[in-house]
């Protein structure tokens, strides 16, 4: 059995990433040997990461009292570790906004970004990747068009998950589908979609392969 997370990051009903996490889904679901769980990173009680979190680990060391939203913070990172820790394949389904990440997603990357579970560091302070048993997918949308080599530097949203989860974590990429170029040409945004979401199925039943 493959245990496959797909990580859902939009919450636009009709946002192209939405009907890519859809399309791969339910064409999953038709893979024998596939164990699916949705971590959706908008439905999901996520709050923020910062001093609240510190300040937490530091009462949980000293056996004090904690606040709602420290309980709160451990128990969110506490699943979202579980999650990735559980899964052999891990699939992230988000758009392009702003060039980067939406901030729900990059929440649930705080709460696994951690030394310990992501990496560690040798005793000459070389970084050990500590996921590397794990694969991952990549399904990201774009309106407009960052594959050409003057606009790769300003896209922030796939080069930072590949950064996170195969240069840190030092997980495989498995597979990767681009929707880009939609909105930069809205005359043939239908086909673009069709196009990609079939490349999306087309995604789905690698899965048999994870394994074999």
């Amino acid at each position: 059995m493959t245990n496959v997370l797909v990580i859902k990051a939009n919450n636009r009903p009709d946002g192209v990433s939405t009907k890519m996490y859809e399309a791969y889904v339910e064409e999953a679901k038709n893979v024998a040997g596939v164990n699916l769980t949705t971590y959706d990173v908008f439905q999901e009680d996520t709050p923020y990461f910062g001093q609240e979190l510190f300040n937490a680990f530091g009462k949980v060391q000293n056996g004090e009292e904690l606040t709602e939203v420290e309980s709160r913070l451990l128990a969110a990172k506490q699943k979202a570790m579980d999650a990735v820790a559980a899964a052999d394949v891990v699939v992230l389904a988000f758009p392009l906004w702003n060039l980067t990440i939406p901030a729900k997603l990059q929440t649930f990357i705080d709460y696994i970004y951690s030394a310990g579970f992501m990496f560690k560091y040798s005793q000459d302070g070389q970084m050990i990747q500590l996921l590397t048993d794990k694969k991952f997918v990549i399904l990201n949308a774009r309106g407009g068009y960052y594959s050409a080599p003057e606009a790769q530097p300003m896209e922030m949203s796939v080069n930072y998950i590949k950064n996170v989860f195969g240069g840190v974590a030092g997980m495989t990429l498995h597979d990767e589908v681009i929707i880009e170029g939609h909105n930069a040409e809205p005359n043939k945004a239908q086909e673009i979609i069709a196009e990609g979401i079939e490349r999306v199925k087309a995604s789905a039943q690698k899965l048999a392969k994870v394994n074999s």
